[in-house]
């Protein structure tokens, strides 16, 4: 079996965890604080902190803002859930411009979105590819309004400015189990601005300052040193990690490329693309669908997913909530039917690459 995603975890993982367990200081300690130290130098920011998950960072950050009941927070239509929830959770009302060939929220379609309701804009480097953050840096500025990225699966991206993901408003990052970098679950928010730092410090411990000395009604988004301490070693090799996610992708692309109906990736020269996800799409040349192609692979042994079958928006739940305004997407409902992920993870040999750009010839061909 060639999974979708692997995780190897090592000695320095246990020896950093077992470290922790001897101390009998297993919540919020020295281990976070070492982690957020980490965060704050990938995203090149003041500070970072450190949350228990990537959708709480998203809150905090929305919160730290003070964006609630009666704002509007634009963002993008292909996403996880996470991104929209995060929205709905602090009371605000979700708007959504639509995507480009990238599958990154167009910079176009937002301005004329905004309104006098408006005061964030959420854009998501999906995949690991940066969104282009100078013009989003661009609008927000010029309409004065705020700027969260959701940076969940972008851990070390580098954008067309050659500025860190995560550098230029509030940036939001997961380490989830299956991200690039990973505490099993976890979260960071990485920020400049030192009033929102301490806000969000405040929000994030049920809303103390001090102990027992309440500022506001907070929640509980401590990150645990158990968490910190799966993810700290895995700074060390992470841009190693990087670099042979991005081989890995030039390989799959070069192999796949020629396929009459399939479209690969081609992130711009000037970004640092990397590769949470390895997405093609099938277009209206192919003569086999995305069912077809997940069916052969899965036959074959190897994973796949679909990131994401539909646009966010595109459920139930949210298309009959009041605060969720739909607006017309095609590119994002029309990519989310036909985009399917292929394995990229550095854990892959030669030999793996070879046998999943075979198949997809064969199959599609």
């Amino acid at each position: 079996m060639i999974p979708i995603t692997k995780v190897v975890f090592g000695p320095e993982h246990e020896r950093q965890v077992l470290e922790v367990l001897k101390s009998g200081q297993i919540a919020q300690g020295s281990k976070v604080a070492e982690f957020e130290e980490l965060c704050a130098n990938m995203a090149g920011t003041r500070s970072a902190i450190a949350v228990n998950n990537g959708t709480t960072a998203l809150v905090l950050a929305l919160r730290s803002l003070g964006i609630g009941e009666g704002d509007e927070v634009i963002t993008s239509p292909f996403t996880f859930a996470a991104t929209l929830n995060a929205i709905l959770e602090v009371g605000a009302t979700a708007r959504f411009g639509d995507i480009d060939q990238s599958y990154n929220l167009d910079p176009n379609t937002v301005e004329p979105l905004i309104t006098e309701r408006t005061k964030a804009i959420m854009p998501v480097h999906l995949y690991g590819l940066p969104a282009q953050m100078n013009h989003f840096q661009e609008i927000s500025t010029r309409n004065e309004i705020s700027l969260i990225e959701d940076a969940a699966q972008a851990h070390f991206a580098i954008t067309a400015d050659g500025k860190p993901a995560g550098s230029y408003g509030l940036g939001c990052f997961s380490f989830y189990a299956t991200k690039n970098l990973t505490s099993g679950e976890g979260g960071v928010v990485t920020v400049n601005d030192p009033e929102l730092e301490e806000s969000m410090r405040i929000l994030r411990n049920q809303g103390m300052k001090q102990r027992y000395q309440y500022e506001v009604p907070g929640y509980n988004f401590r990150m645990t040193d158990l968490a910190a301490a799966v993810a700290i070693p895995q700074f060390t090799h992470a841009e190693e990690m990087v670099s042979i996610r991005q081989q890995n992708a030039s390989k799959l692309s070069n192999g796949l490329k020629e396929i009459r109906g399939l479209v690969v990736p081609e992130p711009s020269n000037n970004v640092s693309h990397v590769w949470h996800q390895y997405t093609v799409r099938l277009n209206e040349e192919s003569e086999k669908t995305r069912d077809d192609l997940a069916t052969v692979l899965q036959e074959e042994n190897i994973g796949f997913g679909f990131y994401y079958p539909r646009a966010v928006y595109d459920y139930e739940c949210y298309r009959n909530h009041p605060r969720v305004l739909i607006e017309d997407s095609p590119n994002a409902e029309e990519f989310a039917a036909n985009v399917i992920s292929l394995p990229v993870h550095p854990h892959l040999s030669d030999s793996d690459i070879d046998r999943i750009v075979s198949v997809l010839q064969t199959t599609l061909s």
